[in-house]
């Protein structure tokens, strides 16, 4: 039989790769999406798969709704991706992010519990949770917490509710604590698109500058598409861990705009940037750095796209967009 999987933050860009995914796996994939006139289905159709995957409205906000999509699924796996994840965003709005990223994976994984106890849980989890901890300069599974923002705060409730519930009721839950991974449909509120869109915007003369907050802050980049086999990877195994999942290297926000200019050809670009006061954060985080040692031995994983192709990837991809007339 097909197994069945239920994706929350389905048209987000995890949920679109980890679709495309599961379907070319042969799942029946069951997408969750809040009730809406129109829904955005945008990264779902630029990666082709909207039309193969079944779409069913629930909310992280209510439960009831959770148990209604749990019961009529009856789901093999539940990949929990849905979040308020634009970090910036959490200082301003940190009520409704820590409802939906902490207690939306409460009222999950109790829908899961009492209803498809046998389903494997996925959680994602995040780097932002490590702060500015770090050993020796890298963070493994086993470095302390310190998280700097109510994003951060939010999601390692929610992991430390997932290890809980493995531990008290013998679920299989694991968190896949994941670094920093871009792609093409990544949100332009994000600084990895806002980098590729606009110098894609400088060189097709649509716009003049860049404006950025830290351009020291440094983070362990990689391709979404790759790290969603991770997380299928962590459910196939024979019992429940968490895992992180990074390039363990570590690249600046300034890398990332000079491989964006010098890919369209714009060598002079630090004339192009500048400082925005108003993208600092209350709090920064300066370097992440993710140690996947453990995913790479126990998983058989490993990233295949590199730093300068994942930036030439988006930009490329914000070009094509440009010159198609697409915002």
């Amino acid at each position: 039989m097909r197994r069945v999987a239920l994706v929350t933050g389905v048209t987000g860009q995890d949920g679109a790769y980890l679709s495309k995914l599961l379907l070319e796996k042969d799942y029946t994939v069951y997408g969750l999406v809040r009730r809406s006139t129109r829904y955005a289905l945008a990264n779902l159709d630029y990666l082709g798969v909207t039309s193969d995957l079944d779409l069913i409205e629930g909310d992280l906000g209510d439960e009831a709704s959770l148990i209604n999509v749990v019961r009529r699924t009856h789901p093999n796996e539940v990949y929990n991706l849905a979040a308020q994840s634009f970090v910036g965003s959490s200082w301003d709005q940190p009520i409704l992010t820590t409802d939906v990223d902490a207690m939306g994976t409460l009222r999950l994984l109790e829908a899961v519990r009492h209803f498809a106890p046998q389903a494997r849980f996925y959680q994602a989890s995040t780097s932002e949770m490590f702060g500015n901890s770090h050993e020796n300069g890298l963070q493994t599974e086993e470095t302390p917490f310190h998280p700097r923002s109510p994003y951060a705060i939010a999601k390692l409730y929610a992991y430390w509710i997932v290890n809980n519930y493995r531990d008290s009721y013998g679920m299989f839950c694991v968190n896949g604590i994941l670094f920093n991974h871009e792609s093409p449909i990544r949100g332009p509120e994000f600084v990895t698109r806002k980098i590729s869109r606009s110098v894609a915007q400088i060189k097709l003369g649509l716009s003049q500058r860049l404006g950025l907050g830290n351009l020291h802050s440094r983070r362990d980049w990689g391709f979404a598409g790759d790290y969603v086999e991770a997380m299928r990877l962590m459910l196939q195994q024979d019992a429940p861990e968490n895992f992180i999942i990074s390039t363990g290297e570590t690249h600046s926000v300034r890398d990332f705009v000079q491989a964006a200019f010098e890919h369209v050809g714009i060598p002079d670009w630090e004339a192009r940037v500048y400082i925005d006061p108003a993208f600092r954060r209350p709090a920064e985080l300066f370097c992440l750095q993710g140690s996947s040692r453990k995913a790479r031995e126990k998983l058989g994983w490993q990233p295949r796209v590199r730093f300068r192709e994942l930036v030439a990837m988006m930009v490329d991809a914000d070009l094509q967009r440009l010159r198609q007339g697409a915002a």
